[in-house]
């Protein structure tokens, strides 16, 4: 006998478009919350460029918030399973410093 009012038997069909499937590349997330919801904001930052954009922001209820976080824990710890301890800097706080020489023109 199949429940097809059972959640847990139902599929879920998500689609990515080609645009979204490309990514955007970010080295810098801010998280602010309010007492409903939680705001992470991607930031790319350039060498030389002294203003940053949010490149996409992203907003969750507390209950997906915390959701992602665990699924972040979870991978990240299958990854170092595979790959090894992800190296942090804890004496810089995002990526200010780039490294190499500036260039002139």
């Amino acid at each position: 006998m199949s429940n097809q009012n059972n959640p847990e038997n139902q599929e879920l069909s998500i689609e990515l478009s080609e645009d979204i499937a490309e990514g955007i590349y970010s080295n810098l997330a801010i998280i602010t919350h309010s007492n409903t919801e939680f705001v992470l904001d991607f930031i790319r930052i350039m060498p030389g460029v002294p203003k940053a954009k949010v490149k996409s922001r992203i907003v969750l209820t507390p209950e997906h918030a915390k959701r992602l976080l665990g699924a972040l824990q979870d991978n990240i710890s299958k990854f170092e399973g595979q790959n090894g301890t992800i190296a942090t800097s804890k004496d810089i706080p995002f990526p200010l410093n780039f490294g190499g020489p500036a260039g002139e023109a």
